[in-house]
């Protein structure tokens, strides 16, 4: 337990440019605070000690506004920066060394029964305000942009932007992919080539009547 405790403050410390001291992140971190109250409400759920679970989660709410069903499986080393308005929901799975930023719900769409909610893969990082929804994956080293809603699987070594998100990267080079706003214009594309088309045919009259008199 000393040790998982030691870890979580580590991994703040090692991403949190603001974290001064482990007593600072012990004492004053939402994240940090969530993450331990967590880990005890998921022993009593697992030990059949449901009430007691809720309890522990609903308590953490209250403290930290943020809000992790005691169901949820959470791996190592999670970082929740800030942390205010996290909703993490009961079939979520979260991978090893993530990061989730405030305003991130993890969470379910009202169509699905059974796995509701999504499951990270390791070294997920989501940004403030996203929005993952039903039982879909997110691959390893997945970074999900600010504000984005995800819908859909993403693939490993991928980063999804926009409302709903489409992956815009993979493996470090980008995606050539049209969106609403650069579709080619045909209309304007048709008009191009008929004036690309009368200045090759004025050409060919010059050349024909260089003294302009036909």
């Amino acid at each position: 337990m000393f040790d998982r405790m030691k870890e979580d403050i580590a991994v703040i410390r090692e991403r949190d440019p603001a974290a001064r001291s482990s007593l600072e992140v012990m004492l004053l971190y939402n994240g940090y605070k969530a993450v331990r109250s967590h880990r005890k409400a998921n022993w009593c759920y697992r030990h059949h000690l449901k009430f007691l679970a809720r309890w522990i989660s609903q308590r953490c709410v209250r403290h930290t506004n943020i809000e992790i069903h005691p169901a949820a499986q959470i791996g190592r080393r999670l970082f929740i920066d800030h942390g205010t308005g996290v909703v993490i929901g009961e079939t979520t799975v979260i991978g090893d060394d993530c990061t989730i930023y405030q305003g991130v719900t993890l969470g379910g769409t009202g169509k699905d029964k059974g796995k509701r909610h999504p499951t990270l893969g390791n070294h997920v990082m989501v940004g403030a305000g996203a929005k993952v929804l039903g039982p879909i994956r997110i691959g390893d080293n997945v970074r999900v942009a600010a504000g984005a809603v995800v819908l859909d699987n993403i693939p490993d070594n991928s980063t999804a932007v926009g409302v709903p998100a489409r992956v815009v990267r993979r493996n470090g080079a980008k995606i050539v992919d049209l969106d609403q706003v650069h579709i080619p214009d045909p209309v304007a594309q048709e008009l191009c080539r008929l004036e690309h088309k009368i200045d090759v045919l004025e050409s060919r009259l010059k050349e024909l009547d260089p003294n302009g008199q036909g």
